[in-house]
């Protein structure tokens, strides 16, 4: 699967999760280089704290486009060292 965005592909794995309807890509594929600093979180109830990092491609900004959950809970172990995305971020097979 790929992760596109602004035509650019963020990240590519054959190895995804998917929870709750959401791609989990394992965050050694993503590049790093379009990635830019959040101090957004959120809390599931089920999967812990989730933070989130923002998309920088071409000088434009995608607000807290990809999240993850560095220290999930017991039940949503299978996510981590993963992240997901959102906000126009295309998820392809």
């Amino acid at each position: 699967m790929k992760a596109i965005w602004k035509g650019v592909v963020i990240a590519e794995s054959d190895d995804i999760v998917t929870v709750e309807g959401n791609a989990y890509f394992p965050s050694s594929a993503v590049r790093t280089e379009y990635l830019q600093p959040s101090n957004h979180r959120t809390h599931c109830a089920w999967k812990g704290e989730a933070r989130y990092q923002s998309l920088l491609v071409d000088g434009e900004l995608n607000r807290d486009a990809l999240w993850f959950y560095p220290d999930p809970k017991p039940e949503a172990e299978s996510v981590r060292d993963r992240v997901a995305f959102w906000r126009g971020v295309q998820v392809t097979p």
